[in-house]
């Protein structure tokens, strides 16, 4: 949500990818592909945050503290931010989320996205379920 040099997020995209292949994580048995080339998340983030309403995500603590750390000018960006996670999670139709405890509202937002839109026009996303780590 904040402006980065496009030299700095290119290494940092080849960064991450290298880092996730040494996780261990096989190209063979799984996609990786760059989310950014791929308009649909963005095309659902459009569709999703029209039916989302503004107060709902105003309540997340996240961009509360946020908005605060930009001297209570957050951005459109850091706003919406909650609606295109919810959009990345409902656009492969996951049921179940690996988050984390900081997460765990956002992802109740994408559940009550996912039934608000699934009462509207008819059952389409499953509403995912957090898998929460045990650290």
């Amino acid at each position: 949500t904040m402006p980065k040099e496009p030299t700095v997020l290119r290494q940092n995209i080849l960064d991450t990818t290298a880092a996730v292949l040494a996780c261990g994580i096989d190209p063979k048995k799984c996609f990786l592909f760059r989310q950014s080339l791929v308009p649909e998340h963005a095309e659902l983030a459009w569709i999703l945050g029209c039916l989302t309403n503004v107060p709902r995500v105003l309540r997340l603590p996240q961009w509360k503290m946020k908005r605060a750390s930009q001297n209570n000018e957050g951005t459109v960006g850091l706003l919406t931010y909650p609606v295109l996670q919810a959009a990345d999670i409902l656009l492969y139709k996951s049921t179940h989320v690996p988050v984390g405890e900081d997460q765990v509202l956002h992802l109740e937002l994408a559940q009550d996205i996912a039934q608000h839109f699934n009462k509207k026009y008819g059952e389409f996303f499953p509403v995912p379920k957090a898998i929460l780590s045990e650290l």
